[in-house]
């Protein structure tokens, strides 16, 4: 196993520790609770990898996606966004079991975006009659669960609902959704019983709401699908400011907190992690609702930040420092005068040699607050110029 450099921690630590690893590689089942704070797919891999060191991985999931089939489902049912919630159950469920490759394909299946509305009606009656070859395949009791969710789907569906690109693990945790009085946890706690989920994903609050920021130029966008560059043109002005507001009608200030049931697994985690993804939509939405920068800061666990690698269109104009400078404003909002910065972050994971330098960080002001950049290799040859799972996750448990 390659070596990497030594840092001053509470006692010396190699990265990666090749001892804890291998404990960690015996009994998974036992695995630290390493917490990410995130959504979108830049976790599918590294969620996919962390399941051969631990089992108690945590996954908090922004739910304020306002793109795709996810919104077409969020103006039907004035309901949360369950697209990235789908995509970390699915990323950590153990293929190895019967029947779970085949609900993975399922959950990832899309209807056509280019046939007719009666055709797509057709084909969701037969994943409901159990019919379709997708569902099929799927053994009992498994089929019949999907069936009947299909069932409760096509009942609630509006007369005009849009079939066209739906993904069809978002109608199944729609209707769970619907059948448990409006919560999204019964449904992901039954899917994640079923193909046996290797972690715990929560999305981060429970109830509806829209990402909103504020650019340099002074132009304000509500809406998340706005101001990521993958549905419309790519911001050409900075961000400043981001929050959260009831809906995409108005740009006023919304109040949401989060749940004690999630202060619990942000208290309980080993391992506290702002990780690589889409900076504004992704981390910084997940951080928004009041009150988790307040249970962060009584943790007494490590906390690392992981900048991406990659080109993230959301951070047009950013340097590192100003990355740095959104992540703990946002981090201790909850109570700027008593929460230090080193109470929200201990590390900042780097790979210089991939080309992404501290740029714009004020490194000795970090360091009189106890905050460590470690600089190690995290981008490979396959995986340029993004991070290799790979090569992270050991250096994160690492740090446990």
């Amino acid at each position: 196993m390659e070596r990497h450099q030594r840092i001053p921690v509470t006692r010396e630590t190699l990265l990666p520790d090749p001892v804890k690893l291998e404990r960690f590689r015996h009994a998974p089942q036992l695995g630290p609770k390493v917490l990410f704070f995130s959504g979108g797919t830049a976790l599918k891999g590294l969620s996919q990898d962390i399941t051969q060191y631990t089992h108690n991985s945590i996954h908090l999931i922004t739910p304020f996606d306002s793109g795709g089939s996810s919104a077409v489902l969020r103006r039907a049912f004035n309901m949360p966004a369950v697209g990235d919630v789908r995509n970390r159950l699915m990323a950590l469920a153990d293929q190895s079991i019967q029947g779970n490759p085949e609900i993975y394909d399922l959950f990832a299946y899309r209807m056509d975006k280019n046939q007719p509305r009666e055709t797509l009606v057709a084909e969701l009656a037969e994943l409901a009659s159990g019919r379709h070859r997708l569902i099929r395949r799927i053994p009992d009791p498994m089929r019949k669960i999907i069936r009947n969710h299909f069932h409760i789907f096509a009942d609630q569906m509006p007369d005009d609902f849009d079939l066209r690109g739906a993904s069809l693990g978002n109608l199944v945790l729609t209707a769970g959704y619907l059948t448990s009085r409006r919560h999204l946890d019964p449904v992901i706690y039954l899917f994640s019983k079923l193909v046996e989920v290797r972690g715990i994903v929560r999305p981060m609050v429970s109830r509806n709401g829209e990402l909103a920021v504020r650019l340099a130029s002074g132009e304000v966008i509500v809406g998340q699908h706005k101001f990521t560059g993958k549905e419309s043109a790519p911001i050409s002005s900075p961000i400043e400011e981001i929050w959260l507001t009831e809906s995409q009608e108005t740009a006023d200030p919304a109040h949401i907190s989060i749940r004690s049931k999630t202060r619990e697994l942000i208290a309980g985690a080993d391992l506290i992690c702002y990780p690589m993804g889409s900076f504004y939509s992704s981390l910084l939405a997940t951080l928004l609702p009041s009150g988790v920068g307040e249970t962060i800061a009584r943790t007494g666990k490590p906390k690392v930040f992981i900048p991406n690698t990659g080109k993230d269109p959301e951070l047009f104009g950013h340097t590192l420092g100003m990355q740095l400078e959104h992540l703990l404003h946002q981090l201790r909002k909850d109570a700027p005068a008593t929460i230090r910065i080193r109470d929200v972050l201990d590390f900042i994971i780097i790979d210089s040699r991939k080309g992404l330098k501290p740029e714009g960080v004020d490194m000795e002001a970090l360091a009189s607050e106890g905050v460590r950049i470690i600089d190690t290799r995290l981008v490979s040859d396959t995986s340029a110029p993004y991070i290799d799972e790979k090569l992270l996750n050991p250096v994160l448990l690492s740090l446990c």
